[in-house]
């Protein structure tokens, strides 16, 4: 089915335009043949892309009023959570909308990683994974101080301090991150401008390219490296209508999801950033715990080399896995060694989310350290009162 346009159009424009060339191509993609495995689980490339549209488009809306001043910024958040018609549902749709873009690229990535999907002759659209990852990140992290409240300025002071551990360039890189010693007006505009104006436009050519080379080299099969079959097109799911109408399925699961989490955990904007009073229990966001927690176990500048192992082998693992089998069950070292990586940074993050608390348990109080250690309280726990 090739895209069809009224005759004078089409004759205005192919004089003008290759119509023909991209009616071709339009044809081609939306009937590609993909693998008979191709299941739910591939779909979350695409919510991820929906995802960064959703973010694109809701924070073009929240610029209208958004301020980015140590005077304003808070005001303006605050007017547009309060005044502004739908404000609240738009800063829901941008606030939870980059936490599930972020998890939907996690799941895509270990989707990848299991089916052996990084391998020749696709690792490099593996390592523009792991760069469009670690993009998204720095997203959640430079747009967290805009709010300027507490919770982000201090959280924000943490996160450039660890920068500043680096031997070196570390002072450097945190002079130039914070514009100055401290957090101050200076880095609230630095970091408006790489949320809303760096990063987009360097995501977007990730993105673009990782669709490139995907869309060219098609899905990978279970079979070995150079023994993949040509797909036959009788057993083979084409992209358009079955995979399309799959993912428009998601799709609204991911919408319901979301605006059930905007409704039911509104996000709050707390008070006002006060660089003289620093809050109790200051932590980062969910994608940062794991690695907040790991830091604690070692001196600064070790903690930070130590912490860069997990994403430096996450970006050359396909040069290092260079077994020709793809298929998990054929693959137990790596796939061992996924399943760990997995285990301990579930781990480290509730451990990292627990840490600094006092918790009850059966009737007794323990104070969790900052290591995680739990440790009994004198204090009895107060009893419950009918």
């Amino acid at each position: 089915m090739s895209l069809k346009l009224p005759n004078k159009i089409q004759n205005w424009l192919s004089q003008r335009l290759p119509v023909e060339t991209a009616e071709q191509f339009i044809d081609e993609q939306t009937h590609k043949p993909m693998p008979e495995a191709t299941g739910f689980l591939h779909t979350f490339g695409s919510l991820s892309l929906f995802l960064f549209i959703n973010q694109v488009v809701t924070g073009i809306l929240l610029m209208v009023y958004y301020r980015p001043t140590t005077n304003t910024a808070f005001e303006s958040i605050r007017f547009i959570m309060t005044k502004a018609h739908f404000g609240w549902f738009i800063r829901g749709l941008h606030a939870w909308g980059a936490t599930l873009m972020i998890l939907c690229v996690l799941i895509h990535m270990i989707r990848t990683f299991f089916m052996g999907a990084f391998k020749k002759p696709r690792e490099l659209t593996w390592v523009l994974g792991v760069a469009i990852f670690g993009c998204t990140v720095t997203f959640g992290f430079t747009g967290y101080l805009l709010p300027w409240n507490q919770l982000s300025y201090w959280a924000t002071t943490v996160g450039t301090e660890i920068t500043g551990a680096i031997p070196f360039v570390g002072p450097y890189l945190r002079t130039l991150l914070r514009g100055g010693e401290s957090i101050s007006g200076e880095t609230l505009a630095r970091f408006f401008v790489l949320h809303v104006v760096v990063l987009p436009w360097a995501l977007t050519a990730l993105i673009a390219t990782h669709l490139f080379l995907m869309r060219v080299q098609g899905l990978a099969t279970m079979e070995k490296v150079g023994e993949e079959k040509h797909i036959d097109e009788h057993d083979a799911v084409p992209f358009f209508p079955h995979h399309v109408l799959k993912e428009g399925v998601i799709l609204c699961g991911l919408l319901a999801t979301l605006i059930t989490l905007i409704v039911v955990w509104p996000v709050e904007l707390g008070e006002k950033a006060n660089p003289l009073v620093t809050p109790e229990g200051i932590k980062p966001e969910w994608y940062f715990l794991s690695t907040y927690q790991l830091l604690k176990y070692f001196p600064k500048t070790i903690g930070l080399f130590v912490s860069l192992i997990p994403q430096v082998l996450l970006l050359i693992w396909p040069f290092l896995d260079r077994t020709p089998e793809r298929h998990p069950k054929k693959r137990p070292i790596s796939v061992t060694i996924g399943v760990v990586a997995l285990l301990l940074a579930i781990v480290f993050g509730f451990v990292g989310y627990m840490s600094e608390s006092t918790i009850t348990w059966r009737g007794q109080r323990y104070e969790i350290d900052v290591r995680g250690v739990p440790h009994h309280s004198e204090t009895k726990a107060a009893p419950h009162s009918n």
